[in-house]
């Protein structure tokens, strides 16, 4: 019997199943440390690729489990008012990310002290940063990384400066050299983009690496590899090895903030196409982005509650 794209799809689906499960059970369990009084964990959703209102997606993610939201800041006074009123309704917590867009560093620099500002008013759990472009130079950089430390020691909010491609941690080695001079910054770490720039499991710089860990306060929990920033789906068995290595970065993270007795936040940021890998013409998702962040979710909470 002939099968049809979609009926293959939904038949290699079924059949991987087990192997599915079985390639994960491992990383659900939990690790055995002593948590420090004043340590707690928060897994925030992501809205990218998600189409409907704040209270529908606020509604969503409640009933998934999540304890909030990381989303970019809200330029419109209406929409903002919308979102508060979806975050109020529904008891979640939110977490703010902020940049810049322009390729002049000067407006650049404008526009992200001004979303930060405003973000920073109303107290977030944390701000995560896109801070400015791979090719601005290290002084210029370093206007971002001094505006957020004085933004911090005035509100009292965590910002955090995010491994991105294309912002100015978009590399391993760069990352470092901001690390040794810059004794106040916080990472957001999101490792699959460097996976994906230095074209390896960094195995290459593990003093780096370990650098960056210890300057880590908020993890973007998605799985890449040396050709991508994000496998096709976690949990099939042909990622393996680089579900372990992430995973085995995050323990590193976890564990001090349990020493610490320190807040702990996650997010779950599986993409949507074309970040998910599509069959051609049809650009069908290869697998389902939600389904896939909720089920990190639910990892990550049972390893590292």
């Amino acid at each position: 019997m002939k099968l049809n794209r979609r009926q293959f799809i939904t038949a290699s689906a079924a059949t991987g199943t087990s192997l599915v499960l079985k390639s994960m059970e491992s990383f659900a369990k939990p690790i055995i440390t002593t948590n420090q009084s004043g340590y707690s964990l928060m897994i925030f959703a992501t809205n990218w690729g998600f189409s409907g209102s704040w209270d529908e997606f606020a509604a969503k993610i409640k009933q998934a489990d999540y304890d909030g939201m990381e989303i970019w800041w809200p330029d419109d006074e209406k929409d903002r008012n919308e979102l508060f009123a979806a975050l109020d309704k529904h008891k979640l917590k939110i977490g703010f990310l902020v940049g810049g867009g322009d390729k002049d560093f000067q407006k650049h620099l404008a526009q992200f002290q001004q979303s930060l500002s405003a973000a920073a008013k109303v107290k977030p759990v944390y701000i995560n940063c896109h801070s400015g472009k791979d090719f601005f130079s290290f002084d210029q950089s370093k206007h971002f990384m001094d505006f957020t430390e004085k933004v911090n020691k005035e509100t009292g909010v965590p910002i955090y400066h995010e491994s991105h491609r294309g912002r100015i941690l978009f590399a391993a080695n760069i990352t470092r050299q901001f690390i040794e001079k810059v004794p106040g910054l916080r990472l957001t770490l999101d490792i699959s983009h460097w996976c994906n720039v230095h074209e390896s499991y960094l195995s290459d710089q593990e003093e780096t690496v370990a650098l960056a860990l210890n300057r880590t306060d908020h993890i973007h929990a998605r799985i890449g590899h040396p050709e991508g920033p994000q496998v096709n789906d976690p949990r099939a068995p042909e990622w393996k090895l680089a579900v372990e290595t992430h995973f085995n970065w995050w323990d590193k993270v976890v564990e001090r903030k349990k020493k610490e007795g320190n807040l702990m936040t996650f997010l779950t940021e599986f993409g949507p196409p074309d970040y998910m890998p599509t069959l051609p013409y049809t650009r069908q998702a290869v697998a389902n982005q939600w389904d896939i962040n909720v089920y990190m979710m639910e990892v990550l909470r049972k390893r590292y509650a």
